[in-house]
């Protein structure tokens, strides 16, 4: 493996494995992109990246707007977030917290230090 490669994955593995898993830090921010998106308030991560917009565009641009950094065993998020006009910022933003910290934990056994986000934008076209 060259050292490129190296820097963007991690492994996660245990002795009595056979092998190991290596998990991509794109992937860890596909994931935190994805349920930050599920949670109701949120309009799309900064880049104007939606749910519906996914199997048009690919899984990878759910990575825009996120920013992992991940070391041995713990992993730190930022997100970029648009809002939709009329939600609570503060309880929008501790869901999104929560359920991005719980799909990174259970889809990858990475510990979650922080969940950080940063509110680029506020949506304010209603949705007929």
């Amino acid at each position: 493996m060259n050292e490129a490669e190296s820097r963007n994955t991690h492994k996660v593995y245990e002795k009595d494995r056979i092998g190991e898993v290596q998990i991509a830090d794109e992937v860890v921010a596909i994931i935190a992109g994805l349920a930050a998106t599920e949670v109701e308030g949120v309009d799309s991560m900064a880049g104007n990246i939606t749910n519906e917009w996914v199997s048009k565009l690919g899984m990878k641009n759910l990575s825009k707007g996120v920013k992992v950094d991940v070391t041995e065993e713990h992993v730190s998020v930022d997100l970029s977030l648009i809002m939709k006009y009329g939600y609570s910022i503060p309880a929008v933003s501790e869901k999104v917290q929560d359920k991005v910290k719980t799909a990174i934990e259970n889809m990858t056994g990475l510990s979650v230090l922080d969940v950080n986000i940063r509110i680029a934008g506020v949506n304010m076209e209603d949705e007929h």
